[in-house]
């Protein structure tokens, strides 16, 4: 069978891809031996960010006291909460099938590998193609550390389905995952330890952030152990798991009922049988350029695989780049402002360059920050606790950078990563009016408290 364009892989750079080139006319057949949505919907964005509501809600249970709810008592079924999270996921990938079939878009259930560069094969049938592109995301990485390899070590898609909440949690790994998870079960009532390798927790993230964050979940009572390196792991005779860590040169230990392993993920290319195309590959993913063209004219490689930014909303618009390049059309998507967010209790958001990485290249720059408990919303939400530091260049007083701790991080990151977009430098951001009371306001404070 011959298509325009073979798609391999169905996550959101996959599924989001292949609508577009059928909504511009082309043929298309899209690979996907697992569930529709790939890792993003199936397991990870999606039912981790159900768990974080769950968690969000319980929180705020915890805390009825301060908006005049006494003698407020409730409790927690984790069945419920994993029925609600499975039903999201299912609902969504179900419209990912409508679309696909309303879309007229040939989506074969099988996983598929190259038999050469214009062919693929999937269960024994050959397909080719004008172009094909890869998307077969990523998996979970592990430390090759002593017991790494244990039945009771989880990675973050065991977390997903686990039947319990933990007694106590040690988390490995101090990244977006890891931290998501250490949030969710501290508030579900378990004792969570976070080890991390880096001297800081979410190492992409600016430190003022990080720090911050740090100290915010540590009140909340998440031990979190920073340049620490697990080095063994091991179960005693009552079947607790026994992580043994190594920090400031001294080798100490934590004990818990459950181990998750949160150490990143690496590229998913085992089985695609990239040799016989030819292309440039290795371990850390498929080499491409900035038309996310692999080393092979007609082949392209977007999201996870080629591991240049691992994010869901990277692949999508890595897809439409490619999807330009096949049909020589130009586009103005920018990967250097990328927003990104981390769903802890309180949110973190950023985007652009952080105050190291200006630092790093010479870049002479001013500051602002504002805090959130001079924000009248965010105070009458009853969350004090944040701060915006926004980063502006020196010479032309351009925003490159926007890094926020606190309710709405998320979305306020989404805000900034507009105003980067379009180039607005900080008289002109000191000129847009804000609404208020809103807690975007926190930007505007951050822009005016610019020295």
């Amino acid at each position: 069978m011959h298509s325009d364009l073979i798609i391999i892989g169905a996550g959101p750079g996959g599924y989001e891809t292949a609508l577009e080139a059928a909504h511009r006319g082309m043929s298309v057949t899209l690979f996907e031996g697992d569930f529709l949505g790939g890792t993003c919907l199936n397991r990870g964005c999606i039912p981790t960010k159900c768990l974080c509501r769950n968690a969000e809600v319980v929180a705020q249970f915890k805390d009825a006291e301060q908006f005049g709810i006494d003698d407020f008592t409730f409790s927690v079924d984790f069945d419920k909460i994993m029925a609600r999270k499975n039903g999201v996921v299912e609902q969504l990938r179900s419209g990912i099938d409508m679309l696909m079939k309303q879309a007229k878009v040939n989506v074969v259930p099988k996983y598929a590998s190259f038999k050469d560069a214009k062919t693929v094969v999937a269960d024994g049938e050959e397909y080719t193609a004008d172009n094909i592109i890869i998307a077969t995301g990523s998996v979970s990485k592990s430390l090759p550390i002593p017991g790494h390899d244990l039945d009771c070590v989880m990675d973050s898609t065991d977390m997903l389905s686990i039947d319990h909440i933990p007694e106590s949690l040690t988390i490995i790994g101090g990244g977006v995952i890891g931290m998501e998870f250490a949030g969710i079960f501290n508030a579900l009532g378990s004792k969570v330890t976070v080890i991390e390798f880096m001297k800081q927790i979410l190492p992409p993230f600016d430190s003022d952030i990080a720090k911050r964050l740090k100290h915010s979940l540590t009140k909340k009572g998440i031990k979190i152990i920073t340049s620490a390196a697990a080095k063994k792991i091991e179960q005693n005779a009552e079947y607790e798991i026994v992580v043994t860590y190594e920090c400031k040169g001294k080798e100490e230990q934590v004990v818990s009922s459950d181990l998750l392993m949160a150490v990143g993920r690496a590229p998913r290319i085992e089985g695609l049988n990239l040799e016989a195309t030819g292309m440039e590959f290795s371990p850390r993913g498929i080499v491409v350029d900035d038309n996310m063209r692999t080393t092979v004219d007609n082949i392209y490689a977007i999201g996870d695989v080629n591991a240049r930014m691992m994010l869901a909303h990277v692949a999508s618009f890595q897809g439409l780049r490619a999807l330009n390049c096949i049909q020589a059309v130009e586009d103005t998507i920018r990967f250097d402002v990328v927003p990104s967010a981390v769903f802890t209790v309180p949110e973190c958001g950023m985007v652009g360059l952080t105050s190291d990485q200006c630092k790093e290249r010479g870049l002479k720059v001013r500051t602002g920050q504002s805090f959130f408990r001079a924000n009248g919303k965010a105070l009458a939400l009853g969350e004090p606790d944040g701060i915006c530091k926004l980063i502006f260049t020196e010479e032309d007083s351009m925003l490159v950078g926007a890094h926020i701790m606190g309710v709405q991080a998320a979305d306020l990151a989404q805000q900034c990563a507009d105003l980067i977009s379009r180039q607005t430098t900080l008289p002109e951001l000191r000129n847009i009016i804000f609404g208020h009371p809103t807690v975007s306001e926190v930007i505007l404070s951050a822009a005016h408290a610019v020295k």
